[in-house]
């Protein structure tokens, strides 16, 4: 049987899947969540998998379109947060109760990368948990994404409406004013977190960052951060092999 492996992360505003051979990834690409159709003919072009792994933040619906077009021979496996899985522990009391993709990046992270973290999402929204060492999720938070920080300036005062803007230290026109303040939120309250984490004992943390906003945040964040294309695939990889094989090493 094939030990390919199809990885499937759906998110808000983009479905990304991969597949993994066990060693090296296929391929990995990705689709808007209003196109999810589009996938049937793109995963009946790929090798038979061994197994569906999939992380679903986007509701029942997504969920219902998704099953109609995954391969039919096999049972998908739909992940939820756990209170330990592939050496990270959960500490939320109720487990489940976490979004089941900061679960699957916290678990890719912690497989491919030593030390404290900060697992950061760079998505719709903004998700930032820190990870001790040894695996434990120390706590995480969420915010708006830039797309709805902008979005909701716009729809929610008179004269800042939707328009162009990028980045700049010191902004003179309201269209970099507004870009460059969701920028400068996002990364501040990154930043916090690696603060917070030192302050909580643990040595300064590396930052591995994801998502569709990671570009746009790594130039402006002050310490080292490491870009992870797609960290909730490496996460998924990492749990399927925990369901086939056992716990890894």
């Amino acid at each position: 049987m094939s030990a390919v492996v199809l990885a499937v992360d759906v998110g808000n505003t983009r479905v990304k899947w991969g597949m993994h051979d066990g060693t090296t990834w296929l391929k990995q690409a990705w689709i808007e969540t209003t196109r999810v159709a589009e996938l049937k003919s793109e995963f009946s072009a790929q090798p038979m998998p061994r197994q569906v792994i999939v992380s679903n933040v986007a509701g029942p619906a997504l969920r219902i379109h998704l099953n109609s077009v995954l391969p039919r021979t096999l049972v998908a496996h739909w992940i939820k947060s756990e209170s330990t899985q592939c050496g990270v522990r959960n500490t939320y009391a109720d487990p489940a109760q976490l979004g089941c993709d900061r679960w699957a990046a916290m678990i890719g992270a912690h497989r491919l990368f030593a030390g404290p973290l900060l697992v950061v999402n760079a998505g719709t929204a903004l998700t930032v948990d820190a990870l001790a060492a040894d695996g434990t999720f120390g706590g995480g938070t969420i915010a708006p994404g830039v797309e709805l920080m902008v979005r909701a300036l716009a729809a929610n005062t008179a004269a800042l409406r939707l328009q162009p803007g990028k980045f700049s230290t010191f902004p003179v026109a309201t269209g970099d004013a507004i870009v460059s303040g969701a920028i400068n939120a996002m990364c501040g309250a990154i930043e916090r977190m690696a603060r917070f984490l030192e302050q909580a004992g643990h040595a300064a943390p590396r930052c591995i960052l994801s998502g569709g906003g990671a570009d746009l945040l790594a130039p402006h964040l002050g310490f080292g951060v490491k870009v992870v294309e797609n960290l909730v695939l490496e996460g998924l990889i990492s749990i399927a092999r925990e369901i086939a094989q056992g716990p890894l090493e």
